[in-house]
């Protein structure tokens, strides 16, 4: 079972000075104070000393690089998907040192804290983060996967681990899917979904993270109702421009630049495969004045006019015994 971030934060921060925390709120002091070493139990297995270490601004994108296996999309972090810790950031700097571990070739891989890495690259601003050695794959997939239940993953993100999941043989089919995953299976559906999407679509948002169902199932309906040399040409149409098409938009706040990528995009849907204006049937008269009639496929409208009670209990009678 996968514990609460406060809590990793608990045992990641547990030892400073050779001292242990016993406490959250102890553990966060440690954090604060940002001691040169602790030591973690990863995974509850072995301990690992971790040095703290800190990286100047101008050096963090070089020197680091984030776990291949962290299911957070690193494309998808600017501006807008980091605003919750970016303001902060360049107010204050870095708050709680990232955790990370060291390469063969001397540089860090950060396992956890991908969005802070990204914060103090567009902040410009020095990267703290605890490395350690000797650190496996397993255990760093574990404080990768731990430390990512702080911010929610996109659904496009959700869904590319659901779809590892699917080829991996774990579940059979969506519905397992949503049992294994503890959610609903329109969720499961939403997120496959998103994760079927091409990475030029998606980047065209300011957000990926703000994208729900509804914008999802719009997307891929608008994406794979078009033909395969249709759907390149739409790739090409979003992605040939220098900057990504929120960058564009003369609006303000999230929800309203997403509204209008949305929009833009259904344009250029629109313009790759026009609608095509199928013709109402229109009325036609039978008897001029009194009784039209309206045929559309295996329908048949009639309207009459200017009756008589008798006509009308006549007409019904004939159908009723002519359509037995």
């Amino acid at each position: 079972m996968a514990i609460k971030t406060k809590d990793l934060n608990a045992r990641l921060f547990g030892k400073a000075d050779k001292r242990r925390a016993t406490t959250p709120t102890e553990a966060q002091t440690a954090a604060r104070d940002k001691a040169s070493v602790i030591e973690l139990a990863v995974a509850g297995e072995e301990t690992v000393a971790f040095e703290l270490v800190k990286i100047q601004a101008n050096q963090v994108a070089d020197k680091t690089r984030v776990f291949a296996e962290n299911a957070r999309e690193q494309a998808f972090l600017n501006e807008h998907a980091l605003a919750d810790i970016l303001t902060t950031l360049k107010e204050r700097g870095q708050q709680y040192p990232a955790v990370g571990r060291w390469l063969d070739d001397g540089r860090i891989e950060v396992l956890d804290g991908s969005r802070r890495r990204m914060s103090c690259i567009l902040a410009e601003k020095d990267f703290l983060i605890y490395v350690g050695k000797g650190i496996n794959s397993d255990h760093a997939k574990f404080l990768s996967d731990v430390a990512n239940a702080h911010k929610p993953l996109s659904l496009f993100e959700r869904g590319k681990e659901m779809q590892a999941l699917l080829e991996s043989g774990k579940v059979a089919d969506q519905k397992e899917l949503a049992k294994y995953c503890q959610c609903s299976e329109a969720l499961v559906s939403g997120a496959l979904k998103a994760a079927s999407l091409p990475m030029e679509l998606l980047m065209a948002y300011p957000s990926v993270g703000e994208l729900g169902r509804p914008t999802i199932v719009k997307l891929h309906r608008l994406f794979f109702g078009l033909s395969n040399d249709q759907q390149q040409q739409f790739v090409s149409e979003i992605s040939s421009a220098d900057d990504a098409m929120w960058k564009s938009i003369n609006a303000s706040g999230i929800t309203r630049i997403t509204r209008e990528v949305t929009s833009k995009l259904e344009q250029i849907g629109e313009t790759l495969q026009p609608k095509i204006e199928v013709e109402k049937p229109k009325p036609q008269e039978l008897v001029k004045g009194k009784i039209s009639y309206l045929r559309d496929g295996d329908k048949l409208q009639l309207k009459l006019k200017k009756l008589s009670e008798r006509q009308a209990e006549d007409i019904l009678a004939y159908l009723a015994d002519y359509l037995k």
